[in-house]
């Protein structure tokens, strides 16, 4: 009776060998392919970047700034730019037939009086002599500031007190004398307090936000010298 042998026969031994060598050139070809991506990935990234600095070279994005003049048309439909508004109070005294007999005749009243000032640029006085652009400057010059409104605030002024003589019921005339005085004393606080130079300051600050989004970003504003 023959024997078996037990074990792996030749075949079977190849077989296995060639199997291993597969595997073995598998994973040195993913190493090499793996390495010559970390060496090429730099490589072409710095090529991109060449490349958009090259194209940005030969076509740079442009710059558009409109006309001037245009942009002066756009600005006088602004008409008359309010930029400040002053809230006032003035108390004003206003008498008449005052003297020896005034306790007679007379007549005299306190008046509280609260007003409103609205000042600014009136932009329809802007012609197309008064923007002009020398290299990346745009020059500007920018109407005088005036004050559009001094009026009063009829619901916040009243007659704090009146005193009339024993023989009059008072002038009917004194209180419109009063919120005429009123009126003029209220503008003249707000001269004195300096609106007309806030209202110029406050124009610029406007004007060079809409320029500066019209895409001039280098503005020198002229103003007229302030008669003394």
């Amino acid at each position: 009776m023959e024997t078996k042998r037990s074990g792996i026969s030749v075949g079977g031994v190849l077989v296995i060998l060639a199997l291993v060598m597969v595997l073995i050139l598998s994973g040195t070809f993913f190493m090499i392919r793996e390495t010559a991506r970390g060496i090429v990935a730099p490589f072409n990234e710095s090529n991109n970047q060449l490349k958009t600095q090259v194209n940005e070279i030969l076509h740079p994005t442009p710059t558009i700034l409109p006309d001037p003049i245009t942009i002066i048309n756009e600005i006088r439909s602004l008409a008359r730019l309010e930029t400040i508004q002053y809230s006032v109070e003035k108390v004003i005294t206003a008498e008449i037939g005052q003297g020896n007999f005034s306790f007679l005749f007379g007549d005299k009243l306190l008046f509280v009086a609260h007003g409103i000032v609205i000042a600014g640029l009136d932009m329809n006085k802007m012609t197309s002599s008064d923007m002009w652009l020398i290299d990346d400057t745009l020059y500007v010059k920018v109407p005088e500031p005036e004050i559009f409104i001094a009026t009063l605030d009829n619901e916040k002024s009243y007659v704090y007190d009146r005193e009339t003589g024993l023989l009059t019921k008072g002038n009917l005339s004194l209180e419109s004398q009063a919120r005429i005085v009123a009126e003029n004393e209220i503008k003249k606080a707000s001269l004195a307090d300096g609106i007309i130079e806030l209202a110029r300051q406050n124009g610029d600050a406007y004007l060079e936000r809409v320029l500066n989004s019209l895409g001039f970003h280098v503005i020198v504003f002229l103003h007229k010298t302030p008669e003394p």
